[in-house]
């Protein structure tokens, strides 16, 4: 004899429908299952069905049966329920949370809050009386310091299953090719996943190692979490593993840098400074600058990239 539902789980899955469904589009039972089911009232998909056809039978909700899946929507004067709902700045914040953090939540995450995301943008569409708030999405803007580029295409499914296995610490098996060609299979523990420009890095243990690897997500041709678990190591630190300068090709190896350049080049190192401890003396020709750094390949670039407006270049280990 199956279980019966409890009342209270009932009747926050009902709510939680309600508010999940849209009024100025449709929405299916599976897509609405798929935004629930990592979350605590998820159900299987049937259930889901059943509940919704007993909230259209009882509230403003329509049911178009026209064709399958059937769309459900809130109908176009339908007052609803007195849930929250986002405010208009709530809304904005949103918004700007999706854009800039899509890449960095697993994707079942970002399932489950669709309904949020739905809402935020529906309260900021031409229609709504959010017109400062919409406009301020045209008002901002995330720029790059390097030249743009396309980001590279992920295999499909590959960041779903990374960052899965992220999130619940479970062991992944990847099938990665490093840029000279070299094709590994292996069993990794995933640690932290970082974005560097367009690119997205896994930093992860191979099994039976102990230290850490990054890997570029668009050479991983295939990944799979497992069943199994791990316990996330205790003396890994992503923010530590980037401080060392690993995602700029560095061990974490501090050297004092010197080296004199024009005004013209380095003016804008008087204003974001390499380091805290940074000295810098004015000259004729420009600026005499020291500061503590990572040694790193992604520094050698950059000091590199100044060309002859940069002179006299020296390296002291600390």
């Amino acid at each position: 004899m199956s279980k019966r539902p409890d009342t209270k789980e009932t009747v926050l899955l009902a709510l939680e429908l309600m508010r999940r469904i849209p009024r100025g589009r449709k929405v299916s039972a599976k897509e609405l299952h798929e935004q629930l089911v990592d979350t605590e009232v998820g159900r299987d998909l049937r259930t889901i069905q059943r509940q919704l056809e007993m909230l259209s039978e009882h509230f403003d909700i329509e049911r178009d049966d026209r064709s399958k899946p059937y769309g459900y929507r809130w109908k176009e004067k339908a007052r609803g329920m007195a849930l929250p709902t986002l405010s208009e700045q709530e809304s904005l914040l949103l918004t700007l949370a999706e854009q800039q953090l899509k890449s960095l939540l697993p994707p079942s995450l970002i399932k489950s809050m669709e309904g949020f995301f739905v809402q935020a943008r529906t309260n900021l569409a031409p229609y709504s009386n959010a017109k400062r708030e919409r406009e301020w999405l045209s008002k901002v803007r995330v720029v790059s310091t390097a030249q743009p580029l396309l980001p590279p295409k992920i295999k499909p499914g590959v960041f779903e299953q990374v960052s899965n296995a992220l999130f619940a610490n479970q062991w992944l098996a990847v099938d990665y090719e490093n840029a000279a060609g070299k094709r590994t299979q292996a069993e990794v523990m995933p640690l932290g996943l970082a974005q560097q420009g367009t690119r997205l890095y896994l930093v992860c243990r191979f099994k039976d190692y102990d230290n850490e690897r990054s890997l570029v997500l668009n050479r991983i041709l295939s990944a799979k979490a497992s069943e199994f678990t791990f316990e996330r190591p205790k003396d890994f630190d992503l923010e530590q593993y980037d401080d060392d300068g690993r995602f700029g090709y560095g061990n974490g190896k501090r050297v004092r840098l010197s080296f004199s350049i024009t005004q013209r080049a380095g003016q804008h190192l008087l204003e974001s400074r390499l380091s805290e401890d940074q000295e810098v003396t004015t000259t004729a020709k420009g600026f005499d600058i020291s500061a503590t750094v990572v040694e790193t390949a992604q520094l050698e670039w950059w000091l590199r990239g100044f060309g002859e407006a940069i002179w006299n270049i020296q390296r002291e280990p600390v």
